[in-house]
């Protein structure tokens, strides 16, 4: 459940109980290069299938944030290391629920003096599975501390 550099390989592959690769996937879920930590985009699923009813996106993007997380932690990161999001929703409509959860899951690293990740925002036609209303890309690096910023 973690990453380690390697000078030799250049690069670790980032491997995370709590958010485990499809066995059939073409894809890392991260990547770990020196100080940098790249995240392939995170969705809610599976609990987007699983949930008695649709999960808005804001419940999606509480989903997503916590992935990212985890990800970045078993990367040798923090969450105070994040400082670029990739966000894709399905209904702009849907930026302010998203917003909503942003705010909520960085609280704790603006209200340290910090601030948000450097974001974007776009509307996507659709997303890999039809339930889904959010996909986000994360950037950390664990030499960047959000909470101390100049």
């Amino acid at each position: 459940m973690s990453a380690s550099h390697d000078a030799a390989r250049g690069a670790v592959r980032i491997r995370c109980a709590s958010v485990p690769e499809a066995p059939t996937a073409t894809w890392s879920n991260g990547i770990v290069a020196g100080n940098d930590i790249v995240l392939s985009g995170m969705t809610a699923h599976p609990a987007s299938r699983d949930a008695a009813s649709p999960l808005s996106a804001y419940e999606q993007t509480l989903l997503v944030l916590g992935k990212v997380k985890a990800l970045v932690e078993a990367g040798g990161g923090t969450l105070a290391n994040v400082y670029r999001l990739a966000v894709y929703v399905t209904d702009i409509a849907d930026k302010d629920e998203v917003g909503r959860a942003r705010q909520e899951f960085f609280a704790d690293i603006v209200g340290r003096g910090g601030a948000y990740p450097c974001s974007t925002l776009v509307q996507v036609s659709g997303l890999v599975f039809p339930e889904l209303r959010v996909e986000i890309d994360a950037f950390a690096r664990r030499d960047i501390d959000m909470t101390r910023l100049g």
